[in-house]
This record gives C-alpha cells, structure tokens and sequence, in this order.
C-alpha cells in the first residue's frame, strides 16, 4: 500500500541529522574495519559468547550469521564493523540494517556487542555511537519522506548496562513481546475450516502468494512493512518446510475482492492473474542450536497470520493446530512463538486459549525522527 507522508514532516535528509563523517571508536585499543562474510566463523564465536555470558535463551548456527551477508541490500563494506583485538580476534561488532520495502515507516535496526571480557571500557558506548551515525546516514540516503525509526532489540533480563547504554544514547522502550510455549503433550484440538477455505502443505509455488498474504495480515501491526520478494525468500537457514502451512480460498470472491479499496495492488494483479489466493501462513522454524538452552525440543512458528478480509474464520487456530500435529510428529516436545503484547488482532487471548504460556520476554528500543 502507499503511503502519503504528513505535510508536517520535514525532509527525511534534514530530520537523520545524518553526520559527514563515522566517529571511528577508540575505546580498548581494537584495531577497526568492516566485517566481510569470511568473518563469520569468529562473529558466530563472538556472538554466541555474549549470548551464554548475558544468559540469552538462544544460540546462532554459522548458516544464521552467513545469510546476514548474503542479503541483496545489504553492503558489509559501509554497514558493519569489526573490532579486532591484537591477535585479530574479533572482540566487538556492529551491524546497520534496512529493507527495501518501507513503505510507512523507513527504519534503522542495530546489532552489534563487546566480548564479556572486554566489558567495561568504554567499547559499547562507542560502538553503538558509529552504529547511530551509521543508522542516520543510510535513513537520510533513503530518499523516503516518511516517519523514520532507529530500532535495537533487547532481552527483558539482559544486563542492565545494556539496557542504560540504550536509555542515555537516547533511546526509548516502545514495544513489549513475549516468547511463549505450548506443550505438545495436551490434546491439540481438531479444527475444519469452513466454505471453500483449504489447509494445505507450504510450497515453493505458493510462496509468494503467502508473501502477499503477510503483507496483507500485517499492515495494522505495529513496526510491520511489507516484504519484497527478496527479503521474503531471504534468511532462512533455519526455514521448516515441513512445519509450514498455509490456507488456500479455492473459491474466491475475486469480483468482491477487486472492488475492495483495502485490496493492495500486488493481491489485485495476482487475482486478475488467477494466481491461488493464500489467506492465511504459518512459517516455522527448526532452531535445534537453542534446544540445549531452553531445556526441550520445540517448533518454531515464525509467522503466523490470516488476511483481514478472512479474520474471524479460525484460520490461525487451524494452522496452529496443524502445525503443532508436525512438531509433534517430529518428536518435539513444545511449539513456541513470539508476540507483540500489544497484538491488534487479538493473538494473546488465542495463544492462551491454545495453552501458551509466557516463558521469555523482549522489548524494541527506539529513536523516532
């Protein structure tokens, strides 16, 4: 969908306050350059350190780091920085993203960490100083007139420290999500959709058309943009096909759907196509590197949405359920989820209605412009 900018919002160029030049960090006498892809092996090391050491209940695989490098739109050589210790090791990292397809809020997400031992001089403060110039510079070159946002993610238990780093570099609590967790051993519930509403397997010939239904299912979310084509089928290393599912209208009211103005231009095009209409998509994961830290098996559902126009019809409940029958099947002994807590479509009370319960919780950091 499009956005009109408000006539109140200055030039993107002029709110980024975009510096010239990168302050270069001088704390702890690292030696600084961009990260290229052959540094994966020692960033996965560096990062899953800081997880065991801030007790983060997850770890990243080598394939996880490696497709942060592979992505289109993304330039390590201007968007990432590596501090070497005197050995050349890695010791801190930064990381500046943004996706192509920002389309009512044009934003910044920041990574980046210090090795547990190099705490404590300095190294953070700075390194998360580059990575706001940084943010500000690629907002203010994004050309889109748009409300603009600097985004980092924490841990609600994560050290304190970080979280004042976050505070006194201007930043503010936004948004509050919880991970939750259903036990596989409780019945799950058998669901039959109604009309010509069709549960079936993912494919990769439906997959853009789920890519349209997310858009679709997401637009009233809170931080959600639509996803091109490319960062649709981008970072899935830990992608579960077999744990995913979608739901398929066999007959939809294509005339109806045309003449409604909440219809986006792509689902428009693809229905004047006849392309299949997916209504709603369970993506999930297989994230067996966290296994051991959380203490149990569990499937991941990744997304999980129904179109606005289908809401209302137990479509979530449905593919919930059948993803929970795959997981199980698999011998896993939970599914788990992440969800806003501010969810506008009503997930906490189908999550607990289901047997979820909150097990970890995060919070987004943000600077508004």
């Amino acid at each position: 969908m499009s956005h009109v900018a408000p006539q109140t919002l200055a030039p993107i160029a002029q709110r980024a306050q975009a510096p010239a030049t990168l302050p270069v960090p001088e704390a702890g006498g690292l030696t600084w350059r961009p990260a290229t892809s052959a540094d994966a092996p020692a960033m996965l090391d560096l990062q899953n350190t800081m997880f065991e050491a801030d007790r983060a209940p997850y770890r990243y695989t080598l394939a996880e780091v490696q497709d942060w490098f592979g992505a289109p739109w993304r330039d390590p050589a201007t968007d990432s920085l590596l501090g070497l210790d005197a050995d050349g090791v890695p010791r801190a990292f930064a990381t500046v993203d943004s996706f192509p397809g920002d389309t009512r809020t044009v934003r910044s997400f920041l990574d980046g960490g210090v090795h547990p031992a190099r705490r404590g001089e300095g190294i953070g403060r700075e390194v998360l100083a580059w990575s706001l110039a940084r943010a500000r510079q690629k907002l203010a070159a994004s050309g889109k007139d748009l409300p603009a946002r600097i985004l980092v993610y924490a841990e609600d238990d994560a050290p304190q420290a970080a979280h004042r780093l976050y505070e006194r570099a201007g930043f503010r609590p936004v948004r509050y999500f919880s991970e939750l967790r259903r036990d596989l051993a409780a019945p799950i519930p058998e669901l039959e959709l109604d009309g010509s509403l069709r549960l079936v397997p993912w494919s990769a010939e439906l997959d853009d058309a789920a890519r349209l239904a997310h858009n679709d299912s997401f637009r009233d979310h809170w931080g959600s943009e639509p996803r091109t084509p490319e960062a649709w089928v981008h970072g899935r290393s830990e992608f579960a096909p077999e744990w995913s599912f979608l739901v398929v209208d066999e007959a939809p009211d294509v005339a109806g759907l045309l003449a409604d103005p909440e219809t986006d231009p792509e689902t428009a095009a693809a229905l004047r196509a006849g392309a299949p209409l997916v209504v709603g998509h369970q993506l999930a994961g297989r994230y067996s590197e966290d296994w051991p830290v959380h203490g149990y098996t569990f499937g991941y559902t990744e997304l999980l949405g129904a179109r606005r126009a289908y809401r209302g019809r137990r479509i979530a409940v449905a593919l919930l359920a059948r993803a929970m029958r795959a997981f199980a099947a698999d011998g896993m002994q939970y599914a788990n989820l992440d969800v806003d807590t501010e969810n506008p479509s009503g997930a906490h009370g189908l999550y607990a209605s289901l047997g979820y319960e909150k097990v970890h919780g995060n919070r987004a950091y943000a600077i508004e412009l």
